[in-house]
């Protein structure tokens, strides 16, 4: 795991509350503080890309860039240190209104399969004052490294049940990470099914991703479910088999 105070669920928050921030702009912002792009996406051979942070603010702004290593155990984010990349410079201080320019290095080359890291940018408030609290605010950017090797996502889905809970799954057997958006889903008869929850839209190689449903247990297998979603690779349109009742 994470070193430097991060804990898992930590970072874990920090994920999903700036992966919905990432998504509604085309700059992330933490206080005073703009990161351009706010998804790296490294072509094959690429070593190098650039993040340019921006401060807003009438006062000089402190950050910290640090890099980590970025995969999914057991359907969980997990992020763990890292040297294949490097940030330069991993500290700085921007001037009011001022900007900086950050290289983000790749030191090794993906292989058979793209490779995935998080680039977590701290805004280091200034020493608080009597009575008062400073909050870290984080900026959490996906990078995403090609290899020479040709790579494709790969998605199957099922529908499992789990501790009195039923769930819609993707499954990821490629070799490049996926985007899964705009899931909507439904019986055979066209009746709505509700899914739970606001997660990550990514489903990494080699990985997997669920979310929750609003299905019965006692439903019918045979027919299954009609899903519909957005991707990176196009529009989905499967039919997601029901497993027999247990």
């Amino acid at each position: 795991m994470a070193r430097s105070g991060l804990t898992a669920g930590t970072i874990r928050v920090t994920l999903l509350a700036f992966a919905a921030l990432a998504a509604a702009a085309s700059g992330a912002r933490a206080q005073g503080l703009t990161v351009i792009p706010v998804t790296i996406n490294m072509a094959p051979g690429q070593q190098a890309a650039v993040l340019t942070v921006e401060n807003h603010e009438q006062s000089d702004a402190s950050f910290q860039v640090r890099a980590f290593a970025w995969s999914e155990r057991d359907g969980h984010q997990q992020l763990d240190p890292t040297t294949d990349v490097l940030a330069s410079p991993p500290l700085g201080s921007i001037a009011a209104s001022g900007v900086q320019v950050v290289r983000i290095v790749l030191r090794r080359a993906p292989k058979d399969r793209e490779a995935t890291y998080r680039i977590l940018l701290d805004q280091i408030p200034p020493p608080a004052k009597a009575g008062s609290v400073n909050i870290v605010l984080r900026q959490s950017l996906p990078v995403f490294a090609q290899p020479q090797a040709r790579v494709a996502a790969h998605l199957a889905w099922r529908v499992e049940r789990d501790a009195g809970h039923t769930y819609l799954v993707a499954t990821n057997d490629g070799t490049k990470h996926e985007s899964v958006r705009d899931i909507v889903l439904t019986t055979a008869a066209g009746a709505p099914v509700k899914v739970e929850g606001r997660t990550l839209p990514y489903v990494l190689a080699g990985s997997f991703k669920r979310w929750q449903i609003d299905f019965a247990p006692g439903a019918p297998a045979g027919a299954g479910l009609r899903l519909a979603a957005r991707s990176d690779g196009g529009p989905i349109e499967t039919n997601v088999p029901i497993p027999a009742s247990p």
